[in-house]
């Protein structure tokens, strides 16, 4: 096969542990999957059946690297969530096997443009601008399941130049890490190498360049990020 030029190089993301690399075929997000986040923006915590969207492959970032403050934003914020990733294919599968299909878990930080998220949200237009942009998708090494099982409850926080911005717990979850893959799997063909970010808690809030932001989840470590002055 002969390409008009030389194709992007593979997405991917750290292995906890090793030098091999997850290869990252589609990057899905759930929306507000935490009752106190929902009520933050404004919304109803019930559960209601969740929305999805997506990023980018090429926006994911990993663990340690600099992002750089984003254009046309003045409201740039994180998000701590966790990370899933799909190592075995799933097509409308139940949710009492969807776990079955899970290669590992991950951090996660949803870097987003809130005010261009808002903007769209309230104008009834998509979020790709505040959710998809370059380098918006920071993931952690992931950690396979054989080392470290399947998390369904634990702290997850969040912390700004050392003050914590996002302290709970995965269990309040508003839909489980099953239910989020098999809902996903009647819509989707999942395959290997889909990642799920499935929401954040309460408490997101604005990064400034010279941030250091640092995100924890019980039993997979810690992510780090720094954020820069935007390039003139």
């Amino acid at each position: 096969m002969t390409f008009v030029f030389p194709p992007p190089p593979q997405a991917s993301v750290a292995v906890a542990g090793s030098t091999s690399r997850f290869p990252v075929r589609r990057v899905f997000c759930v929306g507000r999957n935490y009752a106190a986040h929902a009520r933050e923006m404004g919304k109803d915590p019930e559960r209601e059946f969740p929305f999805f969207f997506m990023k980018p492959t090429d926006a994911v970032v990993d663990d340690g690297e600099m992002v750089t403050y984003p254009p046309r934003t003045s409201n740039f914020q994180y998000e701590a969530e966790l990370v899933v990733a799909i190592g075995k294919e799933a097509i409308d599968t139940p949710v009492e096997s969807a776990l079955e299909h899970v290669w590992g878990y991950a951090i996660g930080n949803d870097l987003t443009r809130r005010d261009i998220q808002m903007e769209a949200r309230d104008k009834g237009r998509p979020w790709d601008e505040g959710k998809a942009f370059d380098r918006s998708a920071v993931i952690g090494p992931l950690h396979p399941v054989s080392a470290v099982g399947h998390l369904s409850s634990g702290s997850i926080s969040l912390n700004v130049n050392g003050d914590t911005k996002q302290d709970a717990d995965l269990k309040d979850l508003i839909w489980s890490v099953p239910e989020i893959i098999s809902i996903l799997s009647h819509s989707f063909a999942l395959k290997p190498g889909d990642i799920i970010m499935t929401g954040t808690p309460a408490g997101v809030g604005p990064l400034l360049p010279g941030d250091v932001c640092i995100v924890s989840i019980e039993g997979l470590g810690q992510l780090s990020t720094r954020v820069e002055k935007a390039k003139q």
